[in-house]
């Protein structure tokens, strides 16, 4: 049984809890021929973008820097967000200590401390979808080309 669909407003405020709250998101990408790639990564939500890193030479870095877009998705399967954006890649060098520090604080992941080179990547979401069950498909899109479509 299907619980009553959620307004799109409310929609958008549990979709900005979970981007504050949540600490890892399941990142796709792929690569130059196509290949498909999952991988979960911890994020840092900065109210316009998030902010992931993992070391420069796996699959999804690769991939990233590649095509410059991924899709990511929150939460499970019966409540989840979606997110597809553009992806800018961030040297160890371009981030802030204070925006390194609470990327740390927020993931418990700090790649300035690791060896190896880690590269950061901050998404910028084009489109963002969210729904918990088939009654709530219809009207499921909640950004578009960048732009929020409900207000909070």
């Amino acid at each position: 049984m299907h619980s009553e669909a959620r307004t799109a407003e409310q929609r958008r405020k549990d979709t900005l809890a979970r981007l504050e709250n949540d600490v890892d998101a399941w990142v796709a990408t792929a690569d130059q021929e196509g290949g498909p790639y999952l991988m979960p990564l911890s994020f840092l939500w900065d109210g316009a973008g998030l902010l992931l890193s993992t070391a420069a030479g796996n699959p999804t870095a690769r991939n990233l820097v590649a095509s410059g877009t991924a899709r990511l998705a929150l939460g499970h399967t019966r409540d989840v967000v979606l997110i597809e954006g553009s992806v800018e890649t961030l040297e160890q060098a371009e981030i802030s200590p204070e925006l390194g520090d609470a990327f740390a604080v927020k993931t418990g992941f700090d790649p300035r401390r690791l060896r190896g080179r880690y590269l950061y990547f901050r998404v910028r979401p084009r489109q963002v979808q969210a729904w918990r069950e088939v009654n709530e498909l219809e009207g499921r899109d909640l950004m578009r080309d960048g732009r929020w479509l409900v207000r909070e």
